[in-house]
């Protein structure tokens, strides 16, 4: 848990009272969660989850695990299901409770340990490509932090669709996203992806762009959008705050749409969610997308995946076994 904020060392271990679902809700016992670049912001104190401050800050948006116990509405799952699922917090903690219909079946060829690093960055990529972002076969993408969980989640998603996708990474992940199957892969250390991505699309420019960096990200990013592209910014890691010419939206008609997951109301999370199920998960059984595992740490060894995520040296997920 959070008891304050700063650096790696406020973060502690704590027994804390189970928690108890609701009429509509499950809980579920945890078996592994997963970092997300929120949980360190959280723990600096700049990423507050919604709504009042509760009296145990608990990090971690996403779990796998089976289900403990279910409220006296509860029609789709059963005590001992193996489920995965994202939440606004709470997610590394042995216990957890969310709505009944927030959660998702834990695919058959996927071990339950490391379904925890499915829900947060493939819901994600998804609702931002294709709900937002409208992505459909045919189409181009470029995706930023290619090689990061909700990079490679990208990658696998536009394959499964029928896209095609360019990428910017560092020189060490650049293997990575090619055997993912990204169709262009920019070094941002030595290439302009702007420039790339003029000659990959001749001139046309991508249907979509999804950016988790932000900062002087903006003005580039339109650059490489055709007309009636849309940018979906889900990230500033580059930075919150930029300046480019205004201008430049209006021949392009172009879209810049801000999106999060964790703030949204539970009516537009469940209709996310169930969209996920239904589009995206049979595809995991079918093996045509599978998790991305960088690492795996121990709970009480939290702040060492903290370290290691600030490094910025993983490929795909971290996980934290619960």
């Amino acid at each position: 848990m959070i008891p304050e904020y700063g650096d790696v060392n406020v973060l502690e271990l704590k027994e804390l009272p189970d928690p108890e679902p609701g009429p509509d809700q499950v809980l579920v016992e945890v078996v592994a969660s997963a970092m997300n670049r929120a949980d360190l912001l959280q723990r600096m104190g700049q990423y507050p989850a919604p709504g009042p401050k509760p009296l145990h800050e608990i990090p971690g948006l996403e779990f796998s695990g089976r289900v403990g116990s279910i409220g006296a509405e509860v029609q789709r799952w059963s005590i001992g299901d193996e489920v995965m699922g994202i939440v606004a917090g709470g997610g590394m903690a042995g216990k957890v409770v969310t709505h009944e219909r927030m959660l998702q079946a834990v695919p058959q060829n996927v071990d339950l340990a490391d379904a925890a690093a499915i829900p947060e960055v493939f819901m994600t990529a998804h609702d931002a490509l294709v709900t937002q972002g409208n992505l459909t076969s045919g189409g181009r993408a470029l995706v930023h932090a290619g090689a990061s969980g909700v990079g490679t989640a990208s990658i696998q998603i536009a394959n499964a669709i029928g896209a095609r996708i360019a990428v910017t990474c560092s020189t060490n992940k650049v293997d990575a996203c090619r055997e993912l199957g990204a169709d262009l892969i920019v070094d941002y250390t030595k290439s302009d992806f702007v420039e790339e991505v003029e000659l990959w699309t001749q001139g046309q420019g991508v249907d979509v762009v999804l950016d988790v960096i932000g900062g002087d990200y903006l003005g580039k990013n339109l650059q490489c959008l055709k007309t009636q592209g849309r940018i979906i910014q889900v990230g500033v890691m580059g930075g919150p705050a930029t300046s480019f010419a205004l201008g430049a939206l209006l021949p392009k008609r172009a879209s810049l749409i801000g999106t999060v997951l964790r703030s949204r109301p539970i009516e537009q999370k469940i209709e996310a969610n169930q969209r996920f199920v239904a589009e995206l998960l049979p595809l995991f059984d079918e093996g045509t997308l599978k998790p991305v595992i960088d690492s795996r740490y121990r709970l009480e060894d939290i702040a060492d995946a903290h370290l290691y995520m600030e490094s910025n040296a993983n490929v795909g997920k971290i996980l934290i076994d619960i």
